[in-house]
């Protein structure tokens, strides 16, 4: 038939796809003036909900380290130098 796969069907009924020309988009239009504060601004209302579970994320994890290091150790009396 000679037709490439992708392009077996040219005219769809129904369809409209739009498209912009890579040239005509301005990708980091108002970057500056709209979008850092708006980051500024999601940012602040979330750091309450995101960062209290990292941090005890982070405690549990660095008291699991020291732990197995301490059970590691052939004697208790043994102290570990870093």
């Amino acid at each position: 038939m000679g037709m490439h796969w992708g392009n077996m069907c040219r005219n769809i009924r129904g369809i409209y796809i739009y498209s912009l020309s890579p040239y005509e988009q301005k990708a980091f239009h108002n970057v500056l003036l709209k979008g850092v504060p708006n980051m500024v601004r999601r940012i602040r209302g979330q750091i309450f909900r995101v960062l209290p579970p990292f941090i005890i994320g982070y405690v549990i994890y660095a008291w699991a380290i020291e732990e197995h290091q301490r059970l590691q150790r052939k004697s208790p009396r043994d102290r570990c130098v870093e």
